[in-house]
């Protein structure tokens, strides 16, 4: 793999005119970029971010994880035959694939199960890969970086956590922008259904 090399150059001047994907709502993911997603419900949230997106969508997995998505129930968020499974054998396997799907150009949105938060030099690098990608291949990479319990990536463009609020009767989450370089952190309740779904601000915001 080439060595790219690392700036310390700032985005903040155009965070407001980048394009950014709109899954629901409040709801947005800046493009060319990485993102954190957190919390129990973290494989709902990118399949929600999945299904607002078109074209291929490259998943990649540890080797040794025991879980794996159920097509049946992908199948109304997103569908299944647009997902392309890489297993990954250790755990730098995973981001090093990450950085080169987003490198390459090719795929909108690139999806990686992490065993813990990366450091800030690897999201750096996962950085500068979605703008490589963007300038030379042919879409705009959208990279996200799926962790366990609170995450805590460094130097990630947004993190996200989600986790089920259920009540009799209703499926429903708790979703929480936790970081965001130009937003402040805000809780919402998400309700409904795939076509129907209902995204408000948490009473307790």
């Amino acid at each position: 793999m080439t060595a790219q090399p690392l700036t310390r150059r700032r985005h903040h001047s155009r965070d407001r005119t980048r394009p950014a994907l709109t899954v629901l709502g409040d709801l947005s993911l800046p493009l060319v970029r990485a993102h954190e997603i957190c919390g129990p419900a973290r494989h709902m949230l990118a399949m929600l971010v999945a299904g607002a997106t078109e074209g291929p969508v490259f998943w990649i997995t540890p080797a040794w994880g025991a879980e794996a998505l159920n097509p049946d129930g992908m199948a109304a968020l997103a569908q299944p035959a647009r997902f392309t499974f890489i297993t990954a054998r250790r755990p730098e396997d995973i981001l090093w694939t990450l950085e080169e799907v987003l490198r390459s150009g090719m795929v909108p949105l690139a999806v990686a199960e992490l065993p813990k938060p990366p450091g800030m030099t690897a999201v750096r690098r996962l950085h500068l890969a979605a703008e490589t990608g963007a300038k030379e291949g042919s879409v705009r990479p959208l990279g996200l970086m799926l962790t366990p319990g609170d995450g805590g990536a460094p130097g990630i463009e947004t993190r996200w956590h989600m986790a089920q609020a259920h009540s009799p009767g209703a499926t429903g989450w708790r979703l929480s922008r936790r970081r965001a370089r130009t937003l402040p952190p805000q809780n919402w309740h998400l309700t409904g259904r795939p076509g129907a779904w209902r995204l408000a601000p948490a009473r307790d915001t």
